[in-house]
Protein backbone atom coordinates (compact mmCIF):
# COMPACT_ATOMS: atom_id res chain seq x y z
CA UNK A 1 0.00 0.00 0.00
CA UNK A 2 1.44 3.63 -0.52
CA UNK A 3 1.30 6.14 1.55
CA UNK A 4 1.14 9.59 1.86
CA UNK A 5 3.42 12.09 4.55
CA UNK A 6 1.50 14.41 7.00
CA UNK A 7 2.97 16.31 9.43
CA UNK A 8 2.74 15.53 12.83
CA UNK A 9 -0.75 15.73 14.19
CA UNK A 10 -3.27 14.96 17.06
CA UNK A 11 -4.33 11.77 14.38
CA UNK A 12 -4.51 9.03 16.60
CA UNK A 13 -8.08 7.32 15.90
CA UNK A 14 -10.78 5.96 17.24
CA UNK A 15 -10.99 7.42 20.70
CA UNK A 16 -13.92 7.50 23.56
CA UNK A 17 -15.84 10.78 23.77
CA UNK A 18 -16.40 11.00 27.37
CA UNK A 19 -18.45 12.91 29.05
CA UNK A 20 -16.45 14.56 32.07
CA UNK A 21 -18.76 15.59 34.94
CA UNK A 22 -17.39 18.11 36.95
CA UNK A 23 -17.96 20.95 39.96
CA UNK A 24 -20.72 20.01 42.12
CA UNK A 25 -24.29 21.88 43.50
CA UNK A 26 -25.32 24.37 41.03
CA UNK A 27 -21.60 24.73 39.70
CA UNK A 28 -21.72 21.27 38.51
CA UNK A 29 -21.18 21.05 35.15
CA UNK A 30 -20.37 18.67 31.65
CA UNK A 31 -17.82 18.69 29.47
CA UNK A 32 -16.84 16.33 26.62
CA UNK A 33 -13.31 15.39 25.84
CA UNK A 34 -11.64 12.66 23.50
CA UNK A 35 -8.41 12.79 24.85
CA UNK A 36 -8.68 10.60 27.68
CA UNK A 37 -7.07 7.14 28.63
CA UNK A 38 -5.86 4.06 31.04
CA UNK A 39 -2.56 4.88 32.37
CA UNK A 40 -2.23 2.08 34.74
CA UNK A 41 -4.19 -0.74 36.07
CA UNK A 42 -3.15 -1.24 39.41
CA UNK A 43 -3.80 1.30 40.75
CA UNK A 44 -6.31 2.02 38.59
CA UNK A 45 -5.68 5.53 36.81
CA UNK A 46 -6.24 7.41 34.19
CA UNK A 47 -5.85 11.22 32.55
CA UNK A 48 -7.84 14.18 30.34
CA UNK A 49 -6.33 16.59 28.61
CA UNK A 50 -8.12 19.86 29.23
CA UNK A 51 -7.47 23.33 27.62
CA UNK A 52 -6.95 26.02 30.53
CA UNK A 53 -9.65 28.13 28.84
CA UNK A 54 -12.21 25.98 29.38
CA UNK A 55 -14.86 26.84 32.03
CA UNK A 56 -14.20 23.39 33.66
CA UNK A 57 -10.52 23.40 33.96
CA UNK A 58 -10.90 25.69 36.81
CA UNK A 59 -13.75 23.10 38.62
CA UNK A 60 -11.40 20.11 38.52
CA UNK A 61 -8.32 22.04 39.37
CA UNK A 62 -10.07 23.63 42.29
CA UNK A 63 -12.10 20.44 43.48
CA UNK A 64 -9.60 17.86 42.38
CA UNK A 65 -12.09 15.39 41.33
CA UNK A 66 -14.04 15.07 38.13
CA UNK A 67 -16.15 11.68 36.81
CA UNK A 68 -15.65 10.27 33.18
CA UNK A 69 -19.00 9.32 31.81
CA UNK A 70 -18.70 6.85 28.86
CA UNK A 71 -21.45 8.05 26.09
CA UNK A 72 -23.44 5.65 24.61
CA UNK A 73 -24.63 6.11 20.72
CA UNK A 74 -28.20 7.24 21.64
CA UNK A 75 -26.08 10.19 23.87
CA UNK A 76 -24.21 11.06 20.68
CA UNK A 77 -25.77 14.20 20.18
CA UNK A 78 -25.65 15.51 23.97
CA UNK A 79 -21.90 14.85 24.14
CA UNK A 80 -21.58 16.73 21.01
CA UNK A 81 -23.73 19.32 22.52
CA UNK A 82 -21.70 19.23 26.36
CA UNK A 83 -17.99 19.76 23.57
CA UNK A 84 -19.27 22.75 21.98
CA UNK A 85 -20.86 25.13 24.24
CA UNK A 86 -19.43 26.56 27.82
CA UNK A 87 -21.04 25.64 31.13
CA UNK A 88 -20.51 29.40 32.14
CA UNK A 89 -23.23 30.35 29.92
CA UNK A 90 -25.60 27.60 29.86
CA UNK A 91 -26.93 24.78 32.04
CA UNK A 92 -26.27 21.64 30.08
CA UNK A 93 -27.43 19.12 32.35
CA UNK A 94 -31.08 20.87 31.85
CA UNK A 95 -30.06 21.37 28.26
CA UNK A 96 -29.49 17.84 27.16
CA UNK A 97 -31.80 16.12 29.66
CA UNK A 98 -29.38 14.62 31.96
CA UNK A 99 -29.68 13.64 35.18
CA UNK A 100 -27.25 14.51 38.05
CA UNK A 101 -26.26 11.32 40.49
CA UNK A 102 -24.83 12.10 44.07
CA UNK A 103 -21.92 9.40 44.39
CA UNK A 104 -20.08 8.21 47.42
CA UNK A 105 -16.37 8.51 46.29
CA UNK A 106 -16.35 12.10 45.35
CA UNK A 107 -18.54 15.46 45.20
CA UNK A 108 -19.05 15.49 41.51
CA UNK A 109 -22.38 13.94 40.10
CA UNK A 110 -22.13 11.16 37.77
CA UNK A 111 -24.68 11.33 34.59
CA UNK A 112 -27.19 8.63 35.23
CA UNK A 113 -27.78 8.07 31.51
CA UNK A 114 -24.35 6.85 30.70
CA UNK A 115 -24.23 3.69 30.67
CA UNK A 116 -20.64 3.84 33.32
CA UNK A 117 -19.20 6.17 35.19
CA UNK A 118 -15.37 6.30 36.72
CA UNK A 119 -15.26 8.48 39.69
CA UNK A 120 -11.59 10.13 39.62
CA UNK A 121 -9.44 12.33 41.85
CA UNK A 122 -6.54 14.45 40.99
CA UNK A 123 -3.25 13.24 41.70
CA UNK A 124 -1.15 15.52 38.98
CA UNK A 125 -1.43 18.49 36.94
CA UNK A 126 1.14 18.94 34.14
CA UNK A 127 1.13 21.71 31.56
CA UNK A 128 1.71 20.22 28.13
CA UNK A 129 1.62 23.06 25.58
CA UNK A 130 -2.40 23.65 24.69
CA UNK A 131 -3.80 21.26 27.44
CA UNK A 132 -3.12 20.73 30.71
CA UNK A 133 -3.31 17.17 31.40
CA UNK A 134 -5.09 16.11 34.50
CA UNK A 135 -3.96 12.95 35.96
CA UNK A 136 -5.94 10.95 38.13
CA UNK A 137 -6.42 7.81 40.36
CA UNK A 138 -10.32 5.83 39.58
CA UNK A 139 -11.49 5.44 43.15
CA UNK A 140 -14.65 3.87 42.27
CA UNK A 141 -16.37 2.77 39.30
CA UNK A 142 -20.46 3.03 38.43
CA UNK A 143 -22.39 0.43 35.82
CA UNK A 144 -25.74 -0.20 34.99
CA UNK A 145 -27.35 -3.39 36.12
CA UNK A 146 -28.28 -4.33 32.72
CA UNK A 147 -24.39 -4.80 32.00
CA UNK A 148 -23.96 -7.36 34.36
CA UNK A 149 -24.91 -11.04 33.73
CA UNK A 150 -25.68 -13.72 36.54
CA UNK A 151 -22.24 -13.85 37.40
CA UNK A 152 -21.45 -10.56 37.91
CA UNK A 153 -19.22 -10.29 34.86
CA UNK A 154 -19.50 -6.85 33.19
CA UNK A 155 -20.98 -6.86 29.37
CA UNK A 156 -19.79 -3.42 27.85
CA UNK A 157 -20.68 -4.51 24.34
CA UNK A 158 -24.24 -3.88 25.62
CA UNK A 159 -23.61 -0.46 26.74
CA UNK A 160 -24.19 0.78 23.06
CA UNK A 161 -20.65 2.95 23.31
CA UNK A 162 -19.82 5.54 20.44
CA UNK A 163 -16.21 6.02 19.31
CA UNK A 164 -14.61 9.87 17.94
CA UNK A 165 -12.50 10.01 14.87
CA UNK A 166 -11.37 12.83 13.20
CA UNK A 167 -14.17 15.40 13.78
CA UNK A 168 -16.91 12.62 13.78
CA UNK A 169 -18.89 9.72 16.09
CA UNK A 170 -19.24 6.82 15.29
CA UNK A 171 -21.16 3.26 16.83
CA UNK A 172 -19.08 0.67 17.68
CA UNK A 173 -19.74 -2.14 15.41
CA UNK A 174 -19.62 -5.83 15.74
CA UNK A 175 -17.22 -7.72 17.20
CA UNK A 176 -14.20 -9.12 16.26
CA UNK A 177 -13.14 -10.84 19.13
CA UNK A 178 -12.30 -11.11 22.56
CA UNK A 179 -8.66 -10.37 24.15
CA UNK A 180 -6.76 -12.78 23.62
CA UNK A 181 -8.64 -14.71 20.32
CA UNK A 182 -5.55 -14.54 18.21
CA UNK A 183 -3.66 -16.89 20.59
CA UNK A 184 -6.91 -19.12 21.62
CA UNK A 185 -6.17 -22.75 20.14
CA UNK A 186 -8.94 -23.82 17.42
CA UNK A 187 -11.66 -26.49 18.07
CA UNK A 188 -11.13 -29.68 15.99
CA UNK A 189 -14.18 -29.99 14.31
CA UNK A 190 -16.46 -33.31 15.02
CA UNK A 191 -15.51 -34.84 12.01
CA UNK A 192 -12.05 -35.09 12.88
CA UNK A 193 -13.28 -36.33 16.49
CA UNK A 194 -15.09 -39.50 15.20
CA UNK A 195 -12.23 -40.58 13.42
CA UNK A 196 -10.21 -40.66 16.00
CA UNK A 197 -12.51 -42.71 18.20
CA UNK A 198 -12.74 -45.33 15.63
Amino acid sequence: MSKIKLNGGALLAPLPPVMVSCGSGEAANILTIAWTGILNTVPPKTYIAVRPRRHSHALIKESGEFVLNLTPASLARAADYCGMYTGAKVNKWEKCHLTPVAVEEVSVPLIAECPLSLCCKVTEIRSEGTHDIFFADIVGVYAEEGLMDERGKLHLERADLCAYAHGEYFALGKRLGAFGFSAAKKKKSSSVNQKKRR
